[in-house]
């Protein structure tokens, strides 16, 4: 009988986009078909060439972005026969495509049904166009209508929405027609994301009107609620699923599953070795197939930094860590290592223990930011 083969995803970073939005500090930009041409040359090189993980099984694999929907299907086809032919995937892995209004239509959807996509992630972000037009977005609410409807056309059964709050003069009855309105078009999963203001973007060089800290507290309050009503359920601070519609992708990256990158920027953890990808797209396109000549910050992770990651990304999720898998895991009892942290958030109210597991209650997911830092040892 065969070993079992440990699970493992894949992230493939497409960088081409039609614009760039006001808040992105993504590495993409507009690309012309020659600039796309060679970068699948170098993308299929560089997974050629990858030598990790011949014996695991690919769970999910993410196209992400800058914005997969812009090349045309072809390109993404290639690329996915490519990793059919390097990896053994499992018979229900969950293969996901973001995409965002403008730049899809019915051969592509359908194109993306034929290669295996069976899961599509729209970036709406708003349905108010003053607020769509003010983030930089592309494209209109009824053309985000339109996409959704091709997508349920296509065939997607499983479809994500994006939406972002405290945008820049956004009021709470807006934010909640946002969510009220995408939550009757029934997608199976909602993103539901607070705004930030990155260092290097549009907005970063503007004033912006943004929410205060109190209003954003309510608005993200509010979301969970709103969501319900609608059978969406949280299980990660920023996302919402129906049942057994949870993101599988995600859940993979909070419960440190091996994951390798593809493409400019893209992180990987194999084996408790993490490295990221150099965001120079031109020098990633000339180092053309050489894995050593892309990778950057190359590590591999001590006791203690893995023990911080499992901590500060297994609490990102409602239902939170098993301390018996941090003690199989790090061969430490949880209170051994964190019992200072954890009784001081124990006492406030804003961690609790249920059943084997920690999680943050419903207080302590709204100044989580603060409490997940507080577990780097």
């Amino acid at each position: 009988m065969n070993q079992k083969r440990k699970p493992l995803e894949l992230y493939v970073h497409i960088p081409f986009c039609i614009r760039k939005c006001a808040y992105c500090d993504f590495v993409s930009g507009p690309g012309t078909k020659a600039m796309q041409k060679a970068y699948e040359a170098a993308l299929t090189a560089e997974i050629d060439a990858a030598e990790e993980a011949s014996e695991c099984e690919v769970s999910t694999v993410f196209f992400g972005g800058g914005t997969p929907s812009v090349v045309g299907a072809g390109m993404l086809a290639c690329i996915m026969e490519k990793l059919r032919k390097k990896y053994v995937f499992s018979k229900n892995a969950e293969i996901t495509l973001e995409a965002n209004p403008g730049t899809l239509d019915e051969e592509k959807l359908n194109g993306y049904r034929k290669s295996g996509f069976n899961r599509i992630s729209i970036g709406c972000q708003s349905v108010h166009d003053d607020e769509l037009k003010r983030l930089g977005r592309i494209h209109t609410f009824a053309e985000f209508q339109e996409s959704f409807a091709l997508a349920r056309a296509a065939g997607f059964t499983n479809i994500n929405v994006d939406l972002m709050s405290g945008l820049p003069g956004q009021s709470k009855a807006k934010w909640e027609e946002s969510l009220r309105t995408i939550a009757k078009l029934s997608p199976e999963h909602i993103s539901a994301y607070s705004l930030i203001v990155e260092p290097g973007t549009l907005f970063a060089e503007q004033n912006l009107d943004l929410p205060d800290e109190e209003t954003e507290r309510e608005m993200y309050a509010e979301t969970e609620k709103i969501l319900a009503e609608y059978g969406f359920s949280r299980y990660e601070i920023s996302n919402y699923a129906k049942p057994d519609y949870t993101c599988r992708h995600n859940i993979g990256y909070w419960n440190r599953t091996d994951y390798l990158g593809f493409g400019p920027s893209a992180a990987s953890l194999f084996e408790n070795r993490r490295w990221t990808n150099t965001a120079d797209v031109a020098a990633y396109v000339k180092a053309c197939g050489a894995p050593e000549k892309i990778r950057e910050e190359e590590e591999t992770l001590s006791m203690q930094d893995a023990m911080e990651e499992f901590m500060f990304l297994g609490l990102r999720m409602t239902g939170g860590i098993s301390m018996a898998e941090f003690e199989k895991q790090f061969g430490k009892e949880i209170h051994a290592v964190y019992g200072e942290v954890l009784r001081k958030y124990e006492g406030m109210k804003l961690l609790q223990e249920h059943g084997g597991y920690l999680s943050l209650t419903r207080d302590g997911i709204s100044v989580s930011n603060v409490i997940l830092a507080d577990f780097l040892l």
